[in-house]
């Protein structure tokens, strides 16, 4: 699917060079928060960006002085008259929107030029490569609002790790790019200078790969990070790795290393 066929958006841009498309939050007024609308959208773009098997590479970028400052004040406002029933479809359409981005079969890089709070942590969390400038503070502030980082936990655990999230989650604590690279959440720290320098070069990276290969991988990480090592397992990645060496790419792969030749994917 071209950008050109992509759900037409209000706050996002959706933009494409070659292989390699990008998402922009484009609500700098506001802070890139997010409302329903731009929940919607975002699903959207990301199904359509998802099922385009041409497409290598997706960075997740904002406008503005802060990537992402969780959910708008006034849908905020909305919310509060809110029934439990509206409440509840309200957070399972967020629910989707964040597991329609960390399944999206195409990885994703997030380019944090800015302040990350709340929702925006979940944003990032669900992102396969977090590139960060040095100066953004990220916040998970929830509880300062008497609420929870519910919907985006799952994610923000796994990239965060339990024991840091224990303390952010119930602090509430503003926590520094370089902490969050320590961390694991951020695995780039940059200067604002050589930002899309790292993104771009990160990009180049992964359209060099296979890749039915990168989307393979991807989704090995997701499958197997937190399961059991059994004889299912076992049999299952056995079951992979035979799947993928008798593909056409991985025998065209193979091949183009064993002749010190150019891979097929790169013509």
């Amino acid at each position: 699917m071209s950008v050109a066929a992509l759900p037409s958006t209000t706050a996002l841009r959706v933009t494409r060079e070659g292989a390699v498309a990008r998402v922009t939050l484009n609500r700098p007024e506001v802070r890139n928060a997010f409302n329903d609308t731009v929940i919607q959208e975002l699903t959207a773009v990301f199904e359509a960006l998802g099922a385009d098997p041409s497409l290598r590479a997706i960075v997740l970028a904002a406008e503005g002085k802060a990537f992402c400052a969780g959910a708008d004040l006034n849908w905020m406002k909305a919310m509060a008259g809110y029934s439990w029933e509206d409440n509840h479809a309200d957070a399972s359409r967020l629910a989707h929107m964040l597991w329609t981005l960390y399944r999206c079969p195409v990885p994703l890089i997030a380019r944090v030029q800015g302040d990350v709070y709340a929702g925006g942590v979940g944003l990032v969390a669900v992102c396969d490569i977090v590139v960060a400038v040095d100066t953004a503070g990220f916040c998970l502030s929830e509880a300062k609002l008497g609420l929870l980082p519910a919907t985006i936990g799952p994610y923000v655990v796994r990239a965060l790790g339990e024991q840091a999230s224990r303390r952010y989650f119930v602090t509430a604590e503003r926590f520094s790019a370089a902490e969050a690279h320590r961390l694991g959440l951020v695995h780039e720290l940059v200067t604002a200078d050589s930002l899309e320098e790292k993104v771009q070069a990160l990009s180049a990276a992964l359209v060099a790969n296979g890749p039915m290969a990168v989307r393979a991988c991807k989704r090995l990480v997701q499958d197997v990070a937190h399961a059991p090592i059994t004889h299912d397992l076992r049999d299952d990645t056995a079951r992979r790795i035979a799947d993928i060496r008798a593909s056409a790419e991985g025998r065209s792969g193979v091949q183009s290393f064993l002749n010190k030749s150019r891979p097929a994917w790169l013509d």
